[in-house]
């Protein structure tokens, strides 16, 4: 028969340690590097070319008519995948993925970048 006590010494050792994980919400880590989170979109950059929406895999970059003829890329992040095709073919720059992770929300289409 095992004997009953030899889990004990290990709980105790683990009381005993320093936490291997953060306290979230309390303590927060720096972003890293090259981190792709939630995009900025500079519409006085943008010439309305629609090569992001082309290239977008997941869909979620769609273009908009907003005055006449100019059509303005929406991006919905429910769909985004953050593989950043959006930012690499934009001729101008007017796409810039952040170190923003946090993007819950409560409903949908609230987290659209215009």
């Amino acid at each position: 028969m095992k004997m009953p006590g030899k889990m004990l010494p290990k709980i105790f050792g683990f009381i005993f340690k320093k936490p291997v994980t953060v306290l979230y919400p309390k303590e927060r880590l720096t972003p890293p590097k090259g981190l792709r989170g939630k995009m900025k979109f500079h519409l006085e950059r943008c010439i309305h070319c629609g090569l992001c929406s082309h290239d977008c895999p997941s869909g979620a970059c769609t273009m908009q008519l907003i005055t006449g003829d100019k059509k303005q890329p929406v991006f919905d992040l429910d769909f985004c995948t953050f593989c950043a095709q959006c930012e690499e073919v934009c001729p101008k720059d007017a796409i810039e993925m952040t170190t923003e992770f946090e993007l819950a929300h409560y409903k949908r289409g609230e987290a659209i970048v215009k």
